[in-house]
């Protein structure tokens, strides 16, 4: 056997994960596809998640009993991709059980305390430093065998002076500080200071990048941080392009569709598959919320044969769904995120919120459901606060909401400090200095489009 195999990582997991401030279609697009890539192809694929889980997501994941995706914010590789717990030794042992690891694990054998935190390493470098530190000056030494040399304590061998780190440690932002020191080994230690295990320097240099496929956006500013040291492998989506380059050719699928859960659900049926109930219920929500049961002027034909579908696999005897319909199921997925008044202004504009550019203009539009815009009164003034809040935190030139009423179909949108070019949009300015916007409910096909028209004028 290789002796350093012990150190070759494997990074074949996939983390399937949507957009940041994730509604209920990009959980629900990351969750089912997750699945078909594990049930079709194999692959190890994880759902994760690019945020925190919104209201009404929370409350279909609740109800379908489905625990939450992972919470991965950040592609850039950390300790623990290139950690490997190595078996170890107590300091007290002989030398001789710590050279049987260190010949198993290609030169590094962990020497740890009882109480779990790490005492040193013995190494072929620690080897021989201390053969030359009991045998140079003492010429007798020099006969001692073999076998009584592996009964010294192998503390007495044992490098101390090893930098210790949290798995969790971005490689990146220590990689330059270790290369100047001599250390060639690392301890990876939990919050607790308990050994968790080795990393090699060499690993360091050349992390495996960790595989991403991108679903319900497209855009680098809407995904999870450092994106572009990821292995990007594949894009599905429903939005507008905005994609960044990519070192290797990827599978990319844009579609016109109401929801990305319709195109999840359209490969499972291409792949002669069913999704179990509880995950065709979440991707049934996912459709549902982001077409507003079919009345949001993104809704295509395909989304409605695809809900039938999903509906099909959802409503079974036994699944939590069996006696609901899709008009009920929809209605109290809609009322489950339109509780605008009993959320905290910040939590408001950054729960659906995303990022644009346009002409070198940086904003974001943030977008809320509730039923009824005019229900807001003072909490207008309160939104403004939160709106400038975001803006300034994250250096934009200015930020936008949509308050969206699901009943009537028009929405209310607030600015803080717009460009002029957006005086020309076509909505009824109030006197709270909001715009009406009649009819329109959907951010993509209606405001959006709208809006980098005029600032890119």
């Amino acid at each position: 056997m290789d002796k350093t195999s012990v150190f070759k990582r494997k990074s074949d997991t996939i983390y399937v994960t949507g957009h940041i401030n994730p509604d209920t279609d990009s959980i629900a697009a990351a969750t089912g596809y997750a699945w078909l890539l594990s049930e079709r192809d194999g692959a190890n694929a994880i759902a994760s998640r690019a945020g925190s889980i919104n209201p009404q997501t929370a409350y279909v994941l609740k109800w379908l009993e489905i625990d939450p995706p992972l919470l991965v914010t950040d592609a850039s590789p950390r300790f623990e991709s290139v950690m490997r717990r190595l078996d170890a030794v107590a300091p007290d042992r002989s030398l001789n059980e710590a050279w049987t690891i260190l010949s198993r694990t290609g030169g590094i054998a962990p020497v740890v305390n009882l109480d779990g935190t790490p005492f040193g390493m013995v190494t072929g470098k620690s080897m021989f430093d201390f053969l030359r530190k009991i045998i140079g000056p003492h010429p007798k030494l020099r006969e001692m065998t073999i076998a009584e040399l592996l009964d010294i304590p192998c503390r007495e061998a044992a490098n101390t002076d090893i930098p210790r780190f949290q798995p969790q440690t971005r490689i990146k932002d220590v990689v330059n500080r270790l290369l100047r020191q001599e250390a060639n080994e690392y301890w990876v230690v939990d919050e607790n200071k308990r050994y968790l295990g080795v990393v090699r320097q060499q690993d360091l240099l050349n992390p495996p990048r960790i595989k991403v496929v991108l679903v319900d956006h497209n855009e680098p500013q809407q995904s999870i941080a450092n994106l572009e040291e990821s292995e990007l492998l594949e894009i599905l989506d429903h939005h507008r392009l905005g994609n960044q380059s990519t070192h290797n050719p990827i599978k990319f699928t844009v579609d016109i569709v109401g929801s990305t859960s319709t195109l999840v659900t359209e490969q499972i049926m291409e792949a002669g598959l069913s999704a179990p109930p509880r995950i065709a219920g979440l991707l049934l929500a996912g459709l549902l919320s982001d077409t507003l049961i079919f009345s949001s002027p993104t809704t295509t034909p395909r989304d409605k044969l695809t809900a039938e579908v999903l509906a099909r696999w959802a409503f079974v005897p036994g699944s939590p769904l069996e006696d609901e319909t899709i008009q009920s199921y929809g209605q109290k997925i809609i009322k489950a995120g339109s509780g605008l008044l009993t959320q905290e202004p910040e939590v408001v504009v950054k729960a659906d919120m995303k990022k644009y550019e346009a002409a070198g203009i940086q904003f974001a539009i943030a977008q809320a459901e509730t039923t009824d815009v005019y229900d807001i009164g003072d909490y207008m003034g309160r939104l403004k606060e939160a709106l400038d809040d975001l803006k300034t935190q994250n250096g934009l030139d200015f930020a936008g909401l949509m308050i969206t009423d699901v009943v009537k179909g028009s929405s209310r949108v607030i600015f803080v400090d717009p460009p002029a070019a957006l005086d020309e949009l076509p909505y009824t300015p109030l006197g709270d200095g909001s715009l009406l916007a009649e009819g329109v409910v959907s951010r993509k096909k209606q405001l959006l489009p709208i809006i980098l028209s005029l600032l890119e004028v």
